[in-house]
C-alpha cells in the first residue's frame, strides 16, 4: 500500500472512529481541540510579542530618571514608573489646545494614535481619551536627526510625554480632533512601550451605518449559536474587539459612550437627591429565587445555597415601607436568561426607584417622566462633544421627546394600534414581543411625533405578584412599561402594601410566599402606598444613541457565552 493510501485510510479510520462517539464525546473533543487551537494560537501570539519586543530593544535610546527629570536628554525611553519621586509637572490636555494656544510651551501625555516619517521629519497624531491633535518634528541637527529617528521607531499605543509649542496652521488637519492647530515637537519621552497588537485601534474606529451594525448583530447571533451548539467560533468583529476590549474601549466613540453612560447614572442620582431620595444598597445574594425561580443563578454558600438577586424589588419596598419613604439604587443585576439578542445581558447595572405615594400611582409616574426629561436634557447641554464623537462613528438621529409631559396611552390602546395598522389580531391582554415593540414604536412616532412614550394600564396576568390591579378593572393593573426608539427602557408599577391582597394575588398566581414571609411580613406592620419602576442602564443608553447592540455600551458584557475579560 502507498504512502497516500495509507494516509487515505488512517484519516478514514479517524472518521469512522469518530461517527461511533456519543454526542457528549463528540462534545467533549470539540472543546479539546478548541482548547489546542487556542493555546497554538496563543503561543503564536506570544512568540511574535517576544520577537517585537527583542526588535525594539536593540533600537531603544534609554536614559536615566536624572536626565528625564532635569530633561538634560531631549528623547528617550525613561525607567518603568515606580514612584520613586515626587514633580510639579504641569500637564496641559489635549481637547483644550486650540488657537489660543499659539506660541505656547505645552507638556503633554498621551498615546501615539499613528507615527510616520523619514529621514529628518517625523509626523504623530498623539490621542487623549477622545481628542487628538498633530505634533510634528523637523529635524535642524544632529540631535534632531537622532530624534526624528527615535520617534519615527516609536509604536501606536505607546504612551509618550512630549514637550513643544504650539502653532496655528493654514490648512485644517482632517485626522486631528483639534483641527486648526499642531505641536512642534521639543522633547519627546517615551512613558510605556505597546507591543504585539492583536487587533488595531483603525479596525476599532470604523463607522457603522444601521445596515452595518445590523449585519453585525446578526452575524453575533450566528456566532453565539454555533458556539452553543459546538461547531465552532466565525470570525466576527465585534467578538474580537470584545475579547481585546482594553484596546477597543480606546477607540473615541467608545470612550464617549462610556462617559454618556457615566453621566446617566449622575444626572440620574442628581435628580432623585433634588427630589430628598435616598440611596440604598441592598444584597445581591439572597435566600431564595423569590422572583420565578427560572432566571437566576444558583451559587454555594457555605453549607447551602443561594441565589444572585434579579433585582432589588422586593428589598425597596421593605426600605420604604421602613420608613426610608423615597430611595433610589444604582447596582448589579443578575438573569440567567439564555437570551442572543442585541438587548439581553446576563449582568447588567439596574436603575432602581421606589416612593410612597399618597394618593395615585400616576405620582411616581410624575417623577419618573421628569427624572428622562431632567437626564436628556442635560445630556444634550453638557455632553454635546461626547455625543458628536460618537455620531461620527455611529450615525443618529437626537431622540425626539416632550419637556413637559410626554405621551402616556393605555395598553389596550397600543394594542389597537398594532392591529390596526398590521392587522395582527392581538388580543387586548395579550403580550407584544420585541419585534410588535419596535413596530408600535415607529406607529407612536409617525402619529405622535415622539420617540419616547409611556404605556399603562397593562393586563394583571402580564405582570409581576405584587403589582396592584386596577381598581375599575381587576383584569388590569396599576402599571406600566417607558419605551424609547421603539424597545422598553423600563418597567414600573404601583406595589400591593396590603398583605393579605398580597397573598391572595400570589395563591392565584401560584407563587409561593413562604421563602419570603420576611418580605410578605413587613406589609403586616403599617405599610405606606408605594410605586417605582427599573431601568437597565446600559439599554436605556443604547437605545439614546441609537446603537445596534447592548454590548457597545456594556464595558465587560456578560452574556450566555461570555465571563471574560
Amino acid at each position: 500500500m502507498s504512502e497516500q493510501q495509507q494516509g487515505q485510510s488512517s484519516s478514514s479510520a479517524t472518521t469512522t472512529d469518530e461517527t461511533k462517539l456519543t454526542p457528549e464525546e463528540k462534545k467533549a473533543l470539540r472543546e479539546q481541540r478548541k482548547k489546542e487551537s487556542e493555546e497554538k494560537k496563543r503561543q503564536r501570539q506570544l512568540e511574535r510579542e517576544q520577537q517585537q519586543k527583542a526588535a525594539l530593544e536593540a533600537q531603544i535610546v534609554r536614559i536615566t530618571e536624572e536626565e528625564f527629570l532635569n530633561q538634560s536628554k531631549s528623547f528617550g525611553h525613561i525607567p518603568t514608573i515606580r514612584s520613586t519621586y515626587q514633580t510639579e509637572q504641569k500637564f496641559d490636555q489635549v481637547k483644550d489646545i486650540d488657537a489660543s494656544y499659539h506660541d505656547k510651551i505645552v507638556t503633554l501625555r498621551s498615546r501615539i494614535h499613528t507615527v510616520r516619517g523619514q529621514g529628518k521629519s517625523c509626523f504623530i497624531l498623539l490621542r487623549e481619551g477622545c481628542f487628538s491633535i498633530q505634533a510634528t518634528l523637523f529635524a535642524q541637527d544632529e540631535e534632531g536627526k537622532a530624534m526624528a529617528k527615535y520617534a519615527q521607531k516609536l509604536t501606536k499605543e505607546s504612551i509618550v510625554q512630549m514637550v513643544g509649542k504650539v502653532v496655528k496652521v493654514e490648512q485644517e488637519i482632517t485626522s486631528a480632533t483639534q483641527k486648526d492647530v499642531e505641536v512642534q515637537i521639543h522633547k519627546i519621552y517615551c512613558i510605556s512601550t505597546a507591543t504585539g497588537l492583536p487587533i488595531q485601534i483603525e479596525d476599532c474606529m470604523k463607522v457603522e451605518t444601521k445596515e452595518e451594525q445590523m449585519k453585525a448583530n446578526m452575524a453575533e447571533l450566528e456566532e453565539a449559536k454555533a458556539e452553543e451548539e459546538g461547531t465552532g467560533p466565525k470570525a466576527v468583529g465585534q467578538k474580537l474587539r470584545l475579547d481585546n476590549r482594553v484596546i477597543d474601549m480606546r477607540a473615541p466613540a467608545q470612550l464617549a459612550i462610556f462617559k454618556i453612560q457615566s453621566a446617566m447614572g449622575r444626572f440620574f442620582r442628581e435628580f432623585l437627591y433634588g427630589l430628598d431620595f435616598t440611596e440604598i444598597h441592598t444584597p445581591k445574594l439572597i435566600a431564595t429565587a423569590s422572583e420565578g425561580g427560572a432566571e437566576v443563578f444558583k451559587v454555594h454558600y457555605f453549607d447551602r445555597f443561594a441565589y444572585l438577586a434579579q433585582s432589588p424589588q422586593l428589598y425597596k419596598q421593605m426600605a420604604v415601607v421602613g420608613d426610608l419613604m423615597k430611595v433610589f439604587e444604582i447596582g448589579p443585576v443578575f438573569r440567567a436568561e439564555k437570551s442572543f439578542t442585541h438587548r439581553h445581558l446576563t449582568e447588567f447595572v439596574g436603575l432602581d426607584i421606589e416612593m410612597a405615594i399618597k394618593s395615585h400611582y400616576t405620582e411616581a409616574l410624575e417623577v419618573i417622566d421628569k427624572m428622562f426629561i431632567y437626564i436628556f436634557n442635560r445630556l444634550e447641554k453638557d455632553f454635546a462633544r461626547e455625543l458628536e464623537i460618537i455620531r461620527a462613528q455611529y450615525p443618529f438621529e437626537p431622540i425626539i421627546y416632550n419637556q413637559e409631559k410626554n405621551l402616556r396611552i393605555p395598553y389596550s390602546q397600543a394594542i389597537t394600534l398594532l392591529n390596526e395598522k398590521h392587522n395582527l389580531g392581538l388580543a387586548l391582554d395579550e403580550d407584544i414581543n420585541s419585534t410588535q415593540e419596535r413596530m408600535l414604536g415607529e406607529i407612536i412616532r409617525e402619529k405622535y411625533n415622539t420617540d419616547f412614550f409611556i404605556v399603562d394600564k397593562f393586563p394583571l396576568k402580564l405582570r409581576p405578584f405584587y403589582t396592584m390591579p386596577c381598581p375599575e378593572d381587576p383584569t388590569l393593573s396599576n402599571s406600566y412599561d417607558i419605551y424609547l426608539r421603539g424597545e422598553e427602557i423600563s418597567s414600573g408599577a404601583q406595589r400591593i402594601h396590603d398583605a393579605e391582597l398580597l397573598q391572595q394575588n400570589a395563591k392565584e398566581k401560584g407563587v409561593d410566599l413562604t421563602p419570603i414571609q420576611a418580605y410578605v411580613d413587613a406589609f403586616k406592620y403599617g405599610a405606606w402606598p408605594h410605586a417605582g419602576c427599573g431601568v437597565g442602564l446600559e439599554r436605556i443608553v443604547m437605545l439614546y444613541l441609537g446603537l445596534g447592540n447592548v454590548r457597545k455600551t456594556s464595558m465587560f458584557p456578560r452574556d450566555p457565552n461570555r465571563v471574560t475579560p
